[in-house]
């Protein structure tokens, strides 16, 4: 076991740098920017000094082209002084951007012209439903159609009209990139730029109904190849267009109650399945339903019977060379769906490298994973499950019942989530969660969850976040709880967050994922990003020298694991990023761990040991670009050599190929040490439309020289319909291989909207 000092070499300008004066943070950490252009000191502003935007009324049909040609749009007063977030905040846009509102009986309508002066050299990389947008030029549009300053509904665009659409609530806290709605988008280029125009249907969201009923909005776009970043509305740099506190005002609105919204989704699939070393291909034809309901224009009623997901994008393998569990995050449509409602906890800062797949997956307080999978990952049908989610007197409510048949390895099971939030002051609410797993073969078999959460927004941009959890289940007595609370800054110069985490030793949530209990979680999460003008000549945007320390111990306050980041990136104007990063590690085992089978296992007992790592990003906008980290150093009680890389082409916005590996070479300090672990993953992906791709994913494992193969077509042959056909295929290359598994699946699915 060994320690070493942090370097010395981080630390001392880290610390130096957190130590700058509180004046230089105030000055960048304003709630509104002060800097306005002329352009929008002379627009409209309400009574308490927001941008205001007029919507007009059709005086005809408009024909959804992106011509902007309708005479609405030459009477209406366009929203313009877009201001920059990225790279000069508060500096007015390069490029001039104008944005229309209209509305007739059923539909919002938004115009758009992006002005560019060098349009030839627009970057549109990806036309796929819910790209990528931090790639490519782009246009967004948030609603916040309740005017609470939380929650929204975000829209976007680029100049081939692909088409991405989210649910956002407490002003990103909670993502919902899987929310679909029914909404089209048509675009043309230009000499002089681009334009767009999107027709939303009112009954696509919720929102009150009646005459002049102001909405949240504001516009955002993207001119990629100058990594600039604008906003209407003007937003800080720490933030973006989710930050809906500072949005404009949507005026003149004249919308009823848009009619019903119901809609009822019926599924048939058949496939063919043969399992490896099986002769015989089995045939399955099966059949179920998805309904929605706009039970009121703020709640939403999902059902769904006999739910299938043999669409559903296949897991990555990871290298793992821990003694816990791996984390694999939820794709499943069903479950996405308004996901945001049933998380507790802060979010992870905008501004990381890399953004982990949960704010906090050392214990994930709701993971709908648990409900019809099982710990071997294979699936467990689930026989029908209803969801309420939406708003009701004042109150965020989320509701979930989901029914899960038994197979020859676990009972059958009935979940039931509950979540009420209740929104306070400015930007703050308190929350309430029950959950309960309730075995419907045995009565006295059940896991309960229940408590509260409070997240509390100060004056500027200081958060206070905590939650208290009890959990009971029988046979356990005392130490059933969790409980967390952290205070977090997020400014334009300095963020910081730290807090703790406790998790009793009797802990236990069938529905959660978590690693270890019994422990305290001590984390911290800081640094500062000064822009020097010197270094912005030289083509360098931002440092960001900063520390991710996790320390973990049990709860006799005695280190069982710590995980110490010290790093400083580099941010390049073209979006490129370096970062050099000591890394000190240490671990106690409590018993063997064997990291491959090809070495021996690690004996129980405690390992510290330290390692240095090199991340490098290339430009992510470009045809040819590539991510990787490296590692070098110490691993346990021997020394490693880990490597994590991708190299991705994409030679137009159809096509996109990428090749990666995770590979770590090890010599630990064993007789039988040396080893080698690592996976290859190659993925292919073509659109044919905005309507119509398919995607291919295989990975392959060298020391098992196991194969697996998925390949997915997907044709979306009306609104929220598709056609899935998916092939996969598993096998191992060996002399004496058994025979390959393999599987094809036909999935047909059709909405029917009243």
């Amino acid at each position: 076991m060994s320690f070493r000092r942090p370097a010395l070499t981080f630390l001392i300008p880290s610390l130096l740098l957190l130590a700058a004066p509180v004046q230089a943070q105030a000055r960048n950490g304003t709630e509104k920017p002060e800097q306005t252009t002329s352009l929008q000191a002379n627009t409209r502003r309400t009574a308490d000094g927001r941008l205001e935007l007029v919507a007009l009324p059709t005086d005809g049909p408009i024909k959804l082209d992106g011509a902007l040609d309708e005479p609405v749009w030459k009477r209406a007063t366009p929203a313009t002084g877009f201001v920059q977030s990225e790279p000069r905040e508060g500096q007015p846009a390069t490029e001039q951007t104008e944005v229309y509102i209209a509305f007739d009986n059923d539909n919002l309508y938004v115009g758009a012209f992006m002005h560019d002066s060098d349009a030839a050299h627009e970057i549109v990389n990806d036309i796929r439903k819910d790209f990528r947008e931090d790639d490519q030029d782009d246009f967004e549009v948030i609603l916040d159609t309740f005017r609470d300053r939380r929650n929204g509904y975000v829209f976007i665009t680029n100049p081939a009209a692909g088409r991405v659409d989210r649910q956002i609530a407490n002003e990103g806290r909670e993502i919902n990139s899987s929310w679909d709605a029914i909404w089209d988008v048509r675009t043309q280029r230009r000499a002089d730029g681009w334009t767009a125009e999107m027709r939303i249907p009112f009954r696509t969201l919720r929102f009150v109904p009646g005459a002049d009923r102001p909405w949240g909005i504001n516009f955002s776009r993207r001119i990629r190849r100058r990594n600039e970043v604008t906003f209407w509305s003007p937003v800080p740099r720490s933030f973006n267009l989710m930050r809906l506190s500072l949005a404009g005002e949507l005026a003149g609105l004249q919308v009823g109650a848009a009619g019903r919204d119901i809609r009822i989704k019926p599924y048939v699939l058949g496939n063919t399945v043969r399992d490896i070393d099986v002769t015989r291909f089995d045939q399955k034809f099966d059949a179920g339903l998805d309904m929605k309901v706009a039970v009121t224009r703020g709640l939403t009623l999902d059902a769904t019977v006999r739910p299938d997901f043999a669409q559903v994008e296949a897991d990555e393998q990871q290298v793992n060379l821990t003694q816990f569990a791996q984390f694999f995050p939820e794709k499943r449509e069903a479950f996405l769906e308004n996901s945001g409602m049933f998380y507790v906890g802060d979010a992870a800062r905008l501004n990381r490298v890399f953004v982990p797949a949960t704010p906090d997956d050392d214990n994930l307080l709701f993971f709908s994973r648990r409900i019809g999978i099982r710990g071997d990952r294979r699936p467990v049908p689930i026989d029908a499950g209803a969801r309420l989610t939406g708003m009701a007197g004042g109150f965020g409510i989320g509701l979930i019942n989901m029914q899960v048949r038994g197979d020859d390895i676990t009972d059958g099971n009935n979940y039931t989530v509950v979540r009420l939030r209740r929104n306070v002051a400015r930007g703050s609410d308190l929350g309430l969660l029950f959950m309960q797993r309730q075995s419907t073969d045995d009565g006295n078999n059940y896991n309960r969850v229940a408590g509260f959460d409070a997240n509390i927004r100060f004056v500027g941009r200081l958060d206070w976040n905590s939650y208290f959890i009890g959990t009971r289940t029988p046979g356990r007595s005392e130490g059933q709880y969790s409980a967390r609370t952290s205070l977090n800054w997020e400014g334009n110069f300095f963020h910081g967050k730290g807090g703790v985490m406790s998790l009793g030793e009797n802990f236990n949530n069938d529905l959660g994922f978590y690693r270890r209990v019994g422990i305290k979680k001590w984390f911290l999460d800081t640094g500062i990003r000064p822009r020097p003008e010197a270094l912005r000549r030289r083509g360098i945007r931002e440092l960001h020298p900063h520390i991710v320390w996790d320390m973990f111990t049990n709860q006799g306050n005695h280190m069982v694991q710590k995980r110490l980041h010290s790093g400083n990136s580099i941010f390049f104007e073209n979006g490129s990023v370096v970062e050099l990063s000591y890394n000190p590690s240490f671990n106690l085992l409590e018993r063997p761990l064997r990291l491959s089978p090809k070495a021996d296992a690690l004996p129980a007992g405690p390992y510290g040991w330290n390692e240095w790592a090199v991340l490098a990003n290339t430009d992510q906008s470009r045809a040819l670009s590539l991510s990787s980290r490296w590692i070098w150093g110490e691993l346990y009680n021997g020394t490693q050599r880990t490597v994590n890389a991708t190299v991705t082409w994409r030679p137009n916005y159809r096509v996109r190929l990428s090749s990666g590996v995770q590979r770590t070479s090890a010599d630990l300090a064993l007789t039988n040490g040396s080893f080698v672990t690592s996976f290859w993953t190659t993925k292919a992906n073509y659109s044919f439309s905005p309507n119509m791709f398919v995607d291919a994913l295989s990975q392959y494992d060298p020391s098992s020289k196991q194969l697996n193969a998925n390949v997915r077509f997907n044709l979306i042959h009306h609104p929220l319909s598709d056609l899935f056909i998916v092939y996969n295929d598993q096998r191992f290359l060996t002399p004496d291989a058994p025979i390959a598994g393999r599987s094809i699946i036909v999935k047909f699915t059709q909405m029917m909207a009243f």
